[in-house]
């Protein structure tokens, strides 16, 4: 079961694949008071670009705090955040939604917790606003 759908925005940073990288991102973040609520990580090989995508609870400060230090290749990108009850055959249901409705999804990552709290699942799609209007129900 939907829970809530919003459009949001992720934080893309390109980085090198090192030993600590993310270390150093989450400190950095920490350090800044931001907190990450949803993050996707991705490289090739170890020494090659790499990349961190996520989701904060202060995407300008986070911005603005990467820039005055010097990182390079941060982007903000456009997102659909999907909150789900955390129980078997929900992502399947928003999936088969999309699919039924043509929408390709682009990517996808999600938080999870056991218990009762909602599952977050961050995606983009072909169009994220026809989407939301799907997923919503309007």
């Amino acid at each position: 079961m939907i829970k809530r759908v919003t459009l949001g925005k992720e934080i893309s940073v390109g980085v090198i694949n090192e030993p600590g990288v993310v270390l150093k991102i989450t400190s950095f973040l920490v350090n800044h008071s931001i907190n990450i609520e949803a993050i996707l990580g991705y490289s090739t090989e170890v020494g090659q670009q790499a990349g961190l995508m996520f989701i904060t609870d202060n995407n300008k400060a986070a911005i603005d705090a990467f820039l005055d230090q010097g990182f390079n290749g941060i982007m903000e990108n456009d997102v659909l955040i999907v909150e789900l009850e955390n129980s078997p055959g929900a992502l399947k249901n928003i999936s088969e939604a999309l699919s039924q409705s043509r929408l390709n999804v682009n990517y996808i990552y999600a938080t999870s917790c056991s218990g009762n709290c909602p599952v977050k699942v961050v995606l983009s799609t072909t169009d994220n606003r026809e989407a939301m209007r799907i997923l919503t129900g309007q």
